[in-house]
């Protein structure tokens, strides 16, 4: 006689999401479509140049930093202007599930500054550090190198091949196991301190400033070395950060408290939609990083070849 094998009590996981390959696959098109489609001229100068002028109220390329407090309006400006990056991408992808659904505003407001808050803690800490060691070894730094190349990449451009192609890798790897494809490497810290992915985020927007070879923010960043000025390279490289995050914070708190909780209901309707929006956002922002950083850049140097569509 065989003996009965018990029966699993264990409910069924809710938060996998179905088609997970389907969604892999476009968010990986995604990514890619985004990266061919990318006009640097464009971002750089029509949008980010454009609107650091406005606000600081003249021209901002090659115009002197004239004092600390020009230097941080300049560092926020040029934030601003820098703000349509595939990092912010990647952190509303973070914080969107983390919505509240308090019925009332003072309610969803205190859910929505909660994660944001964290994430902005990070992100500080990250773009302050990085100011001090700009202010102590930044002029010995490739970011601080002007040099041209006529073949291969400047110093500064293999500095961002580096930095972004491991921060895109990331990106990949987090939005995977997002979608339970891999390991989570948050997900114990998560059950203990549920805001470590804002956290996470966080950290790498700060990153972001060690790669970013946007000409406003090297002119940011030679100034702040050759200042030698810790306390300014921490402060304007924070207020840089800010700057950069400003939309998305807008953004998120928009959704949070003027659609009166339906986003979060819109994203706990459905089993594993929540894990289908982190995970596409973070596929789609680690590609677009990793190709445009990585493979597109090597793609000037004629090593390889890459599509790209010129609209501006």
């Amino acid at each position: 006689m065989t003996a009965t094998q018990p029966q699993s009590t264990a409910p069924p996981r809710t938060d996998i999401p179905d088609h997970r390959g389907r969604i892999v696959l476009f968010s990986f098109l995604g990514g890619f479509a985004l990266t061919v489609l990318w006009s640097a001229p464009f971002v750089d100068k029509v949008i980010g140049e454009n609107v650091t002028s406005a606000i600081i109220g003249h021209e901002a390329t090659g115009a002197p930093i004239a004092g600390v407090l020009s230097g941080v309006l300049f560092a926020f400006a040029s934030g601003l202007g820098g703000t349509f990056t595939a990092c912010n991408i990647a952190a509303l992808g973070a914080v969107a599930p983390m919505l509240g659904e308090r019925r009332s505003i003072k309610g969803r407001i205190t859910q929505a500054l909660v994660p944001l808050g964290w994430l902005v803690a990070a992100m500080a800490v990250v773009s302050a550090l990085y100011g001090v060691i700009v202010a102590f070894f930044g002029t010995n730094m490739p970011q601080y190198s002007t040099a041209t190349v006529t073949s291969g990449l400047a110093p500064r451009l293999i500095q961002s091949l580096v930095v972004f192609g491991v921060l895109g890798l990331v990106m990949i790897y987090l939005g995977l196991a997002a979608l339970h494809l891999v390991p989570d490497p948050l997900a114990k810290i998560s059950a203990r301190f549920p805001h470590a992915r804002s956290l996470v985020m966080g950290v790498l927007i700060g990153l972001f400033l060690i790669g970013r070879p946007f000409g406003l923010y090297r002119q940011l960043f030679r100034d702040v070395a050759d200042s030698g000025n810790p306390l300014y390279g921490a402060l304007s490289f924070l207020t840089q950060s800010l700057g950069n995050i400003v939309v998305l914070a807008v953004l998120f708190l928009l959704l949070a408290v003027a659609t009166g909780g339906q986003v979060q209901r819109w994203l706990t309707s459905k089993p594993g939609r929540v894990a289908v929006v982190a995970g596409s956002a973070l596929l789609i922002a680690g590609v677009f990083t990793f190709l445009y950083w990585d493979v597109r850049l090597l793609a000037r140097t004629g090593v390889i070849w890459f599509p790209t569509i010129t609209w501006y």
